[in-house]
């Protein structure tokens, strides 16, 4: 049973009762706007005690909020029980809810009208106390009653406006638009985590330009990321950036990102030259060009900071943080000797280092050379060139007479340049190479 019938098994065993029970909120919107829904929610006038009852082994996941999560093979929906809340002290969750009989008092208390439709899962029959279907039609993001007080409820709502608006592609209601920008900068009330998995359904839902720039507009940018919002009006040297300044290209590159990108990768794509701002030198002061010396260097340790702040796990803030330290040893990969290519293409996630060299080129010069050049060895070569079995450890090293110390990473190092090049071949031309140019000292 997937999560549509079990929303639909639910409503009618609820009505079978002598209840009333629709589906709401993103569920609605998708199924009117003809997309598949990501997951379904019901509400109803069943008190939570007695949804337990009617669903045995459901999971209270919301007790205070009247929330309660149904789970069956292949599906889960969460059933909320009509509520009014009363007040909102912490910016996030109701000070104390009422519960009501009524589905219009339910709707009131949500966030946009586009998310406060109700519909019978049997007839099709769309309730709207809202005016959500018209904003649906007219592509509009509009606070359900007043925009401030929304906002004031809960502050996420300022990013989740902004995402909407870009998912859809809609234009946020000018009152409500307002609002969040007088209310930008109190975004900080709300917790790093969930900031950071909002910011990234924005980065991976496939509008990521159209999302920034709305951050941009309402004041959002430069509370939550200012590193990216200094981007703005920095300079690039046009032989390399004919399309403009850093935050053009980092716009250019958002676009190109497609929807269901990697967070990391995403990520990496909106950090990749975030040290650019603070190392920008100009032509005048370089004597030739406009120059960011070690910027990624500088990019890859504030990146680092960026994830701490946000609450990146462990994994993840290591995969950004290489994505944005690696991005420019492509340009050397013509240069590179056989063995330091096979090194690199060999990094963890490879796969994201170099799809953000391509996006980063599309966003700039146009130039793939390098790119190519990398597919086009990782078709030609065997899986075991470019990783081969060790022929030598510092064990070895160790039986054949050599006093373990720093230089034995020195060794074999050169064993495995040697090998990665195809100038040794087996264990026995592995420790000629070595006795040859690393003679044992008396």
């Amino acid at each position: 049973m997937n999560a549509r019938e079990l929303a639909g098994t639910i409503c009618a065993t609820l009505e079978q009762n002598g209840y009333r029970a629709f589906l709401v909120g993103g569920c609605v919107r998708d199924l009117l706007l003809g997309r598949e829904p990501a997951d379904y929610d019901v509400t109803t006038d069943a008190t939570p005690d007695r949804v337990q009852e009617l669903f045995p082994g459901s999971i209270a996941v919301g007790a205070r909020f009247g929330v309660i999560l149904v789970e069956r093979a292949g599906g889960k929906v969460e059933v909320a029980t009509f509520r009014r809340d009363l007040g909102y002290s912490d910016g996030r969750h109701p000070d104390q809810v009422a519960y009501s009989r009524e589905p219009s008092e339910d709707v009131s208390r949500r966030d946009f009208t586009i998310n406060g439709l109700l519909l019978h899962h049997a007839t099709g029959e769309v309730l709207d106390f809202v005016g959500g279907r018209a904003d649906l039609e007219a592509g509009l993001i509009r606070a359900i009653g007043d925009p401030a007080s929304r906002f004031a409820e809960d502050k996420l709502r300022m990013l989740r406006s902004v995402r909407f608006a870009a998912r859809f592609g809609y234009t946020i209601e000018p009152k409500t638009f307002s609002a969040l920008q007088n209310a930008a900068g109190e975004i900080h009330s709300v917790s790093a985590e969930r900031i950071r998995d909002e910011l990234t359904k924005l980065l991976t839902e496939g509008a990521a330009r159209r999302g920034f720039e709305l951050l941009d507009r309402s004041g959002l940018l430069q509370t939550l990321l200012p590193e990216i919002s200094a981007q703005k009006g920095v300079p690039q040297p046009p032989e390399y950036h004919p399309e403009g300044d850093v935050w053009v290209h980092t716009l250019l590159i958002l676009a190109a990102l497609p929807a269901g990108s990697s967070p990391t990768l995403a990520w990496g794509a909106l950090l990749h030259d975030v040290g650019k701002p603070p190392t920008y030198r100009s032509a005048e002061a370089t004597g030739d060009r406009i120059r960011f010396d070690a910027h990624d260097e500088v990019g890859s340790r504030m990146a680092g900071q960026l994830c701490r702040r946000l609450k990146f796990s462990s994994a993840d803030s290591e995969k950004i943080v290489a994505l944005v330290a690696t991005h420019m040893k492509f340009k050397d990969v013509e240069l590179m000797r056989p063995a330091t290519l096979k090194r690199f293409v060999r990094l963890p996630g490879f796969a994201e280092h170099l799809e953000l060299h391509r996006l980063d080129c599309l966003a700039s010069h146009g130039r793939l050379d390098a790119y190519e050049l990398i597919k086009e060895f990782l078709a030609r070569t065997p899986a075991e060139q470019v990783r081969p079995g060790r022929l030598l450890t510092g064990d070895d090293l160790t039986h054949m007479g050599y006093v373990p110390g720093p230089e034995f990473q020195v060794i074999l190092r050169a064993v495995e340049d040697a090998q990665l090049e195809g100038r040794v071949g087996t264990r026995d031309d592995a420790v000629r190479l070595v006795r040859r140019h690393y003679p044992r000292k008396p």
